[in-house]
């Protein structure tokens, strides 16, 4: 089980949060899929790509900030953060 937090931030606030959690049913990578498919939907932001940036900054930290590099349309905000809040 994963327990995800997304937050999308502007000018040092959060503007807007989101959490999800994935059931035990899938592996870990499809859970965290999921989780950051659902936390976008929530939010009405497209899905960001993941960068060997964000990879490194997830598996190290369990947590990663997505910018505008990490999407093909225009945001409006700064940075979309998403968090690990709780694993098993």
């Amino acid at each position: 089980m994963i327990r995800l937090w997304g937050k999308i931030i502007k000018d040092n606030k959060i503007m807007e949060q989101q959490e999800y959690t994935c059931s035990e049913e899938m592996n870990y990578q499809q859970q965290l899929k999921r989780c950051i498919t659902e936390i976008c939907y929530k939010l009405d932001i497209q899905k960001p790509y993941w960068l060997p940036k964000n990879l490194e900054e997830y598996n190290k930290y369990k947590k990663t900030s997505f910018y505008q590099d990490n999407f093909i349309e225009e945001i409006d905000f700064d940075r979309f953060e998403i968090i690990v809040l709780e694993e098993k």
